[in-house]
């Protein structure tokens, strides 16, 4: 069955570190590109970042420059190093595929930034 597993989530001070990791599974994972989402009470899903097979980034205007992905192919995992986190940073953080309509989520790990 398709699978996607967020973990790395938790509490942390504002200019704080997180890494979110996730493990997905072949099928979901041999798409192009993969990435983040996250969701905050009250607000849409929104895309944070994405990264393709070949490992090039784009990135949410919102967490340019503090946000890093990667991707680890042979272990079907994508991974989100968070930095200089702020409390608007704060939500529940998902990983799917980037660019096709996903039909599976996960459960997403809860990050919250407090001030």
């Amino acid at each position: 069955q398709v699978q996607l597993v967020e973990s790395g989530g938790g509490l942390v001070q504002a200019g704080g570190s997180l890494r979110l990791s996730c493990a997905a599974s072949g099928s979901i994972f041999s798409i192009l590109r993969m990435g983040w989402y996250r969701q905050a009470p009250g607000t849409q899903r929104e895309w944070v970042a994405a990264i393709t097979r070949g490992g090039d980034t784009n990135y949410a205007d919102s967490v340019k420059g503090r946000f890093t992905i990667s991707r680890d192919n042979a272990k079907n995992t994508v991974a989100l190093q968070m930095n200089s986190l702020k409390p608007e940073d704060t939500a529940v953080y998902y990983c799917n595929v980037v660019g096709i309509l996903p039909d599976y989520w996960g459960q997403g790990t809860q990050v919250t930034v407090s001030s």
